[in-house]
């Protein structure tokens, strides 16, 4: 449990982070935990270590990016970044503004909108949904580039209110009526160019385009609000509403902390989020230096979604930045085409969301099929073959001789590997462990690391963060 403030810094990182490496745990360990809590949000100040461009994964024949590229860079940003909180955040709003390239077929605009959602990754909220709800990629998924004076669609309305700020039950219909009017006119098109809204494959460059004409100057009722709204005033009416902020907070607490929290803490922490202008920053910090974060209900009860699987355990194995810079970027292709491919196995296809309201997460990640999956990527970390799909390799092959060096004991092996993977398994499940290392016939430090990882990954208690 969470008694020492090691662990507490350590149950911050799984969280907050992409797991509590050992390296992690010492870097951030050094000024206890407000140290911690401290170098995660001050990011900005940290050198990211990641400057490899989309483009350099593009189509070396036709300079053409696939959506499977846009993935692939995301993950490797992921492997390397020393700004974990930043992409931990990015994720979070993919989730929260749920779009999908199959629908939004151009790499481009997703990419675009991926980079909105990191740049505002714990800005103000405010600006953040103004962003995204101009954003061409979001103009596209929910059909606001047909939303034009006398014929409002009210998709992108309805969206903004269920799924982006309030919530159900806390509108009417007459709100949505009234919001799509608001709208009208918003579109996207090609920069100094015309827009063409039944573009089923728009090109790219493309920029987020008022027109004015089509925009809908008439008086609107909203939320208990009169005037001549447009969008922005429609993006203040509902950030300005205390409500936004409780659901915010609602769903924050859920991804990083625990389900069903109780409402006296959601208001707790909502009202001074809503003070301070839905600082997203400032509610991070209050979470994160909240004694209910740290509480039993907290402690590895949050189901990991695929990424928290896979995405932290190659960073465990130190696949980090010092792979992925300029020079060397292809050495970090190879994990991420295995992280792509074995996310999606897992239930999670990056830039591919089920639906609007993003993936279910809880339980729900943990099936027969996915399980299988998880037991499998210990195979892909340290198998040295080069399994080849569509001419893409994805296993990873990690050189486990020297995580042994100081104790190749059955035991030490089993303790080196639940370490390193910062797995918190009973006695039981650790003599097993010891057992699948003996039992290892070949005698090959991979054969033996993959033996007993698919132990590891197998754990009930190993599928929580």
């Amino acid at each position: 449990m969470l008694e020492t403030e090691q662990q507490k810094i350590a149950h911050l990182l799984r969280r907050f982070a992409f797991g509590a490496s050992e390296a992690e745990l010492t870097y951030y360990g050094q000024g206890g935990l407000p140290g911690a809590i401290d170098k995660l949000l001050g990011y900005e100040s940290v050198d990211e270590g990641f400057s490899v461009t989309p483009d350099a994964l593009a189509n070396a024949k036709n300079g053409k990016l696939k959506i499977e590229a846009v993935q692939e860079w995301w993950l490797m940003r992921m492997v390397a970044t020393r700004r974990p909180l930043q992409e931990k955040m990015t994720l979070f709003w993919h989730n929260h503004f749920a779009t999908s390239a199959d629908k939004v077929t151009s790499p481009y605009m997703m990419l675009a909108q991926n980079e909105i959602l990191r740049a505002g990754a714990t800005g103000k909220f405010q600006d953040l949904l103004l962003n995204v709800s101009k954003d061409p990629a979001m103009l596209l998924w929910l059909d606001n580039q047909f939303n034009v004076k006398g014929h409002p669609n009210e998709n992108f309305a309805r969206e903004v209110m269920e799924l982006f700020t309030m919530g159900i039950g806390h509108y009417s219909e007459h709100d949505i009526q009234e919001s799509a009017r608001a709208f009208t006119g918003w579109g996207f098109g090609k920069k100094n160019g015309r827009t063409n809204p039944n573009a089923k494959k728009p090109a790219k460059n493309q920029v987020f385009v008022d027109r004015v004409d089509q925009h809908d100057h008439g008086v609107k009722e909203v939320l208990g609000n009169r005037g001549d709204f447009d969008g922005d005033d429609l993006i203040g009416i509902l950030c300005g509403n205390p409500r936004a902020s409780r659901f915010l907070t609602n769903k924050i607490w859920e991804w990083f902390a625990y389900p069903n929290p109780d409402n006296e803490l959601i208001e707790r922490l909502a009202e001074p989020f809503y003070r301070n202008g839905m600082s997203i920053r400032f509610l991070l910090r209050s979470i994160m230096e909240s004694p209910e974060f740290y509480s039993p209900q907290a402690y590895r009860t949050i189901y990991k979604n695929p990424v928290d699987f896979a995405v932290t355990t190659v960073r465990q194995l130190g696949f980090g930045a010092t792979a992925l810079d300029d020079n060397n970027y292809k050495i970090g292709v190879r994990p991420a085409t295995a992280l792509r491919i074995a996310t999606k196995g897992m239930g999670m296809d990056l830039m591919w969301p089920p639906d609007v309201s993003g993936w279910k997460s809880g339980p729900t990640w943990v099936s027969t099929a996915t399980i299988v999956e998880r037991i499998h990527w210990a195979q892909i970390l340290f198998d040295r073959a080069e399994v080849s799909v569509k001419k893409r390799q994805f296993t990873i092959g990690s050189d486990a001789t020297n995580l042994f060096a100081q104790d190749r004991s059955a035991e030490g092996i089993a303790r080196r590997l639940a370490s390193i993977f910062d797995a918190d398994l009973p006695a039981s499940r650790l003599a097993n462990l010891s057992q699948a290392a003996r039992s290892a016939s070949s005698g090959d430090s991979n054969d033996i690391a993959a033996s007993v990882t698919r132990l590891i990954f197998a754990a009930p208690e190993f599928q929580f963060c």
